[in-house]
């Protein structure tokens, strides 16, 4: 789905304030739809040229479970701790997690790999971006592997796709994947982190709007026959975002 520059409205809700992005669709979709993501961003997505009044309405409207959203990231968040990219700590990779071992070997080239169990990651330069920046790399290049393998066998559920379509990388805010309406699908390489049921989910569901360019009854039907018990994976993926992107 293509995003046009966003805005920033809010709300009103008991004693709080809900502010929330605005961003302005150019597909066909005639719905307001609204997201509240892991980091307790909101965001609304529009047609085109809708009026602020007519959003706002429509953000007071679902007021109440945008608030219960916001209210259950936010306890989920008082559990996890700043990563600090140190020896020890964990983190994820197709949905499981690995121990971090920083190494400091001038005989090794720099870089991370998987081994036993860990993420071990070589570098002379131990301060939290040099590491960071070492794994995001190592993550991204799993991620172009991962996502073509996944992407390959979906094809084969996914009748109604043509040619298979290139993959681009990107690192979204508010998103985990998205898919033009010329084919070219776009994911979030921190999905890799993910199990590999839920990234099959992120790529279906992408691949269903080629079909389906909004969330339409059409559109759940056909992604419904594919895989079933999507719900339950979104779900999954959902519960997991924030400790996934953190």
């Amino acid at each position: 789905m293509n995003t046009l520059p966003e805005k920033k409205l809010s709300i009103v809700y008991g004693d709080e304030v809900i502010d929330f992005e605005v961003l302005e669709s150019s597909s066909r979709s005639q719905k307001i739809l609204i997201k509240v993501y892991a980091d307790c961003r909101v965001v609304v997505s529009t047609p085109l040229n809708t009026d602020n009044k007519t959003i706002i309405e429509a953000v007071k409207q679902r007021s109440r479970w945008i608030y219960k959203q916001l209210r259950e990231f936010r306890e989920q968040s008082k559990f996890i701790t700043p990563r600090q990219y140190k020896s020890g700590e964990s983190h994820f990779y197709l949905g499981k997690q690995y121990q971090l071992k920083v190494i400091q070997d001038d005989t090794k080239p720099n870089g991370v790999k998987l081994l036993r169990g860990r993420l071990e990651v070589n570098t002379l330069d131990t301060d939290i971006e040099s590491i960071k920046s070492h794994l995001n790399e190592w993550y991204r290049s799993r991620a172009k592997v991962i996502f073509e393998v996944r992407l390959r066998q979906i094809l084969e559920k996914a009748l109604w796709v043509e040619a298979k379509p290139d993959i681009r990388l990107m690192t979204m805010r508010t998103q985990w994947g998205n898919c033009s309406p010329s084919g070219l699908l776009t994911l979030n390489p921190h999905l890799v982190k993910a199990p590999a049921i839920c990234i099959d989910y992120v790529i279906l569901h992408e691949l269903c709007h080629l079909v389906e360019h909004n969330h339409s009854k059409r559109f759940y039907q056909l992604l419904s026959q594919v895989m079933p018990d999507w719900p339950i994976i979104k779900k999954r993926l959902d519960d997991r975002a924030t400790a996934i992107i953190h």
